[in-house]
């Protein structure tokens, strides 16, 4: 008997899950549900990696063919302030209009027999008792997931950032992020283009500058539809000069909190979750689409192969992409924590040292030089300009010492810790209140973000040095760049990664110094 299966949702994900699972069981049955019309679509662009695109293209030529067709391509990402544009190059990438692949994935889909209902909204799943199989492709809001009740254990962290997203009859040569400083506090644009006449253009700022603006009247609980005339002005001024006095566009345009979404179980009984229902990363790592489209590859090759057994089908699913997807979120992390603070790093250095910190938020130099060296030869020019010498080996003033090389060593030597470095030693204390110029403070970093705060409160007005230690990588860079951007203290950060680690970290300014954890035998 033939399989019958109901997929709610026509975005990128549910249309390519329909369109693949109709190839692989073609006696089957499916439906597609999409409460819009087949020609409504909100939002501008979709951007792919060259890197990323290869599974897709391999399932189903629909994208590479649309790329080619009507897309854009770029090799360069670039980083606009204060008058200067830096560029890093090999970082091959392509875009497409929103509604140009919906419509071609449409077309798609009707070519291989799925049956496609637009202007049907499904309010309840006990409508479709009578498939065998229920796909909830319906986006981050899903209401699939949210009838399917607690057991899921979803959970969603909501970003400090402000995020609203236009478009802009300028056309971008490519990814460019646009730093503009108002009178008001920062705001920064993700713009790049998506057809030969428009380009996508996503504004961020903090919620401070966002009321100091006067940008936070607009109701955005209101349904879809109305966009926000008062910030689409505000911005366009704003940023004249970078989009040479062209419009924005928008397109049920207002301003909103990203929300990253994670999910232990993705089914319950016969139906199953994929894409942003279940999983969200920041659009700053452009992979909402591609993780949803990988998500429906993966789904089709298991419940075809068990169609007598969704649940194990379900199981291999989500054993195989739940570690991707995190691994993908973590990345992510990362960039909208950048995102959250790109104001400080605005103020707090010069475009060279802005660019490299931007492009090392989630690479190392190393990564960075194999794409780009001459991004890198001019970040360690521009700090040699500056200091005299090679990050590493700079002289590092703390309180009444100074270290000549900047790779230090916690030491532990009969029950007394210090910082040890070339040109001197300094101990360590643990308690913030004895800290000064001539003692350097020992912080644990936490776990997680949630302890962050409190870290920040131990941070003493004076210390030789802060040096930060334990947690993970990303605490200990977020209350590094506390310590020094935002308190003026000198910080070292405790690493054990080896000296591409140790450069990436004091080239970008995450860090003065960095550490490596050393035990010295003890007097007998």
């Amino acid at each position: 008997m033939a399989l019958r299966v109901a997929c709610i949702g026509g975005g990128p994900g549910g249309l390519f899950f329909s369109t693949l699972f109709k190839q692989a069981v073609p006696d089957a049955e499916v439906v597609l549900f999409e409460r819009n019309q087949a020609t409504d679509a909100f939002g501008f662009g979709v951007v792919f990696s060259d890197a990323t695109l290869n599974r897709i293209n391999d399932a189903d030529p629909v994208v590479r063919n649309g790329l080619r067709d009507f897309g854009t391509h770029w090799e360069e990402i670039e980083v606009w302030l204060k008058g200067e544009q830096k560029s890093f190059a090999g970082n091959g990438m392509a875009a497409i209009y929103r509604k140009t692949l919906l419509k071609l994935m449409q077309d798609r889909a009707a070519e291989v027999g799925v049956d496609m209902r637009f202007g049907q909204y499904v309010p309840d799943l006990s409508q479709l008792d009578d498939f065998d199989l229920i796909v909830g492709a319906d986006g981050a809001n899903s209401s699939t997931r949210e009838q399917l009740g607690e057991s899921l254990g979803h959970t969603a962290e909501t970003a400090t950032a402000k995020f609203i997203w236009f478009g802009t009859t300028y056309k971008f040569s490519g990814l460019t992020f646009v730093h503009r400083q108002s009178e008001f506090g920062n705001f920064a644009v993700h713009g790049y283009p998506i057809s030969d006449d428009l380009s996508t253009f996503i504004v961020e700022t903090d919620e401070e500058t966002w009321r100091k603006s006067g940008l936070d009247e607009f109701d955005a609980s209101q349904p879809p539809g109305p966009s926000d005339l008062k910030t689409q002005r505000f911005l366009e001024k704003l940023f004249a000069e970078d989009i040479a006095g062209e419009p924005l566009v928008a397109n049920n345009s207002r301003w909103a909190n990203f929300r990253t979404r994670r999910t232990r179980s993705w089914h319950k009984g016969n139906v199953v979750l994929l894409g942003d229902a279940v999983h969200t990363a920041h659009f700053s790592v452009g992979s909402g689409t591609k993780m949803a489209m990988e998500d429906a590859i993966a789904l089709v090759r298991e419940v075809a192969a068990h169609q007598d057994d969704l649940e194990l089908a379900f199981t291999n699913y989500e054993a195989e992409r739940q570690p991707q997807v995190a691994k993908i979120q973590n990345q992510a992390r990362g960039g909208l924590s950048w995102w959250e603070h790109f104001a400080r790093y605005y103020n707090s250095f010069e475009p060279t040292q802005f660019t490299f910190h931007f492009f090392s938020r989630s690479i190392d130099i190393d990564k960075i030089r194999q794409r780009d060296p001459e991004l890198v030869a001019s970040a360690e020019q521009d700090w040699l300009a500056r200091h005299g010498n090679t990050p590493l080996e700079t002289p590092l003033a703390a309180g009444t010492v100074e270290f000549t090389g900047r790779q230090l060593a916690v030491v532990e030597h009969n029950g007394q810790v210090a910082l040890t470095g070339p040109g001197g030693s300094i101990p360590l204390t643990t308690d913030p209140t004895d800290a000064d110029i001539n003692t350097a403070l020992l912080l644990i970093a936490p776990d997680t973000e949630a302890g962050l705060a409190a870290a920040f409160g131990h941070l003493p007005a004076e210390a030789a040095v802060v040096v930060i230690q334990g947690g993970n990588p990303f605490t200990r860079i977020l209350l590094s760049e506390e310590a020094r951007l935002g308190r003026g203290l000198t910080s070292v950060i405790v690493d054990d990664q080896g000296p591409t680690s140790a450069l990436t970290l004091v080239l970008s300014g995450r860090a003065d110094a960095v550490a490596a954890q050393s035990t010295e035998a003890t007097d007998a």
